[in-house]
């Protein structure tokens, strides 16, 4: 059984929501990445999606555009987002952590040497934004080989006979994107995401779980009524991109109370 499998069964029977946060490795100084994925934890997040800059970040809004870039400048890499992970693991060995990243870092280190790499840091997932299921065949069995979970994305927009053939190739969890858009726009319909979410269940037992434009308490709570759990990116992304010459501490500060503060959203549902 995969981190990711096991802590989101223990949370599902404990009636808890699952809290995923996102953040980018190396923004917006690589020495803040680490401290800042701990305070996280501490202040209530069961999953950590790290973010690998990538200079055409297709998917993702300015918010978090500007967060790849700020990492970027520091030459921060996909072998370095492992490294990070490994460092990670010498403290907590129960949070799982899932890379977020594009195909072309990906494809440039190879699927074999990345699995490898991974697995020995103790990456839980990967989530390939622009690299479909057909085609990540290969990429899935090389993960699978060394119990790395591949998580896919659904959208508004998926046909149900396509969220079945996704589904099928999916482990650890279901990502389904909220709202047509990137991440961080404002115009999330709870009603329509639950309209969705059933549909998606009747496909499978995954957690599924829902990202992009969930920004606080109240739209943490609102998704979480119908869903597993939330992916939380933007409303954290920007806050380190404000405070990007405060200090390592103050800024771990800031994405606790805002991290606190959904977790409480979510804890109000049990």
């Amino acid at each position: 059984m995969s981190r990711i499998t096991e802590v989101l069964q223990q949370c599902r029977a404990s009636g808890r929501k699952a809290l995923v946060t996102y953040i980018v490795n190396g923004d917006p100084r690589p020495e803040v990445t680490l401290a800042a994925m701990h305070a996280l934890v501490a202040a209530g997040a069961d999953i950590i999606e790290l973010g690998v800059p990538f200079s055409d970040p297709m998917a993702e809004g300015p918010v978090i555009q500007k967060g790849h870039e700020r990492a970027l400048v520091h030459h921060t890499s996909l072998a370095g987002c492992i490294s990070l992970v490994g460092e990670f693991r010498q403290t907590n060995r129960e949070t799982p952590v899932v890379l977020m990243g594009y195909a072309n870092p990906l494809e440039r280190m190879g699927y074999g040497a990345f699995g490898t790499a991974a697995s020995a840091a103790g990456v839980d997932g990967l989530l390939t934004v622009d690299l479909p299921p057909e085609e990540a065949s290969k990429l899935k069995q090389e993960l699978a080989q060394l119990n790395l979970d591949t998580i896919y994305l659904i959208a508004p927009t998926t046909t149900e006979q396509r969220i079945a053939s996704i589904v099928s190739l999916a482990s650890g969890f279901v990502y389904y994107v909220s709202l047509k858009g990137v991440t961080g726009a404002g115009h999330l319909d709870a009603d329509s995401v639950q309209q969705k979410v059933t549909e998606i269940r009747r496909h499978t037992a995954l957690p599924l779980l829902v990202g992009f434009g969930i920004k606080d308490a109240d739209s943490a709570k609102a998704i979480g009524a119908c869903a597993d759990g939330v992916v939380v990116g933007s409303v954290l992304v920007k806050a380190m991109g404000e405070a990007t010459d405060q200090s390592c501490e103050d800024i771990c500060q800031r994405l606790t109370e805002i991290t606190a503060s959904i977790r409480s959203g979510l804890d109000s549902l049990s």
